[in-house]
């Protein structure tokens, strides 16, 4: 296990590390623990009651954040023709069909989200074995294989974010920057929350959020009472 920097030793001494705190409390505390040199994000961490070894019981989609995320969001689009002009109208970083599979291919992998039309998938679904790894594979569960290329991509660099459950049932997402105000962070937390909840497996049974807690991304987690998000 890597070695603890000092300044994230020292603020994991300043607060109970077991106690449940309330949505704001939380919020709050993880924007007075952020010490780092730089704007930290606040990022949420969720263990579900599902098992993701099961198809039926693996979650991936996507949720808006409402006070979007405060980073600029690269977005790469594989179209050709009207619906390459669409992207780069709609603010696309990079845009290419074979070019950009070269590009990829020869490891320049210098954005966050790939977004791709249906006929293009043909030549998306070779680069599998790249992007898969990585989260960047274009899918149509979240959003990232569609006809609406213009609409796509004002989402997600207005503040959509993708999620999925990881091999041990956690879902990861980012809330938006510790500088934002303690109100913004909190409508972004309700949101995941209450996707989360929403895309809730049918088949999964017992307790389904398990455990919430927050974070900075250079500082220590803050538990969170599930009961309590909203307070």
């Amino acid at each position: 296990m890597a070695r603890k920097g000092k300044k994230y030793v020292d603020a994991g001494k300043r607060y109970d590390r077991e106690h449940l705190h309330s949505g704001t409390e939380a919020v709050e505390l993880v924007k007075s623990l952020a010490s780092a040199g730089f704007d930290e994000t606040l990022e949420l961490a969720t263990r579900l009651g599902v098992d993701p070894r099961k198809a039926d019981q693996m979650i991936r989609g996507t949720v808006a954040l409402p006070s979007g995320t405060g980073t600029d969001v690269r977005v790469a689009v594989f179209a050709e023709g009207e619906k390459a002009s669409q992207a780069e109208a709609a603010g696309a970083d990079v845009v290419g069909s074979d070019d950009l599979a070269e590009r990829i291919e020869a490891g320049d992998i210098d954005f966050d989200v790939a977004i791709a039309s249906p006929d293009m998938m043909p030549k998306v679904g070779k680069l599998g074995r790249i992007l898969g790894p990585r989260g960047l594979m274009p899918n149509p569960k979240t959003g990232t294989v569609t006809d609406d290329i213009a609409r796509a991509v004002g989402e997600f660099k207005g503040g959509k974010v993708e999620y999925r459950t990881d091999r041990h049932a956690n879902v990861h997402v980012p809330l938006g920057k510790v500088s934002f105000d303690t109100d913004a962070l909190l409508v972004n937390l309700r949101a995941v929350m209450e996707e989360i909840e929403r895309v809730r497996p049918a088949s999964s049974k017992g307790r389904y959020v398990k455990k919430v807690t927050l974070s900075s991304t250079m500082g220590p987690g803050v538990k969170v009472d599930p009961s309590r998000i909203d307070e």
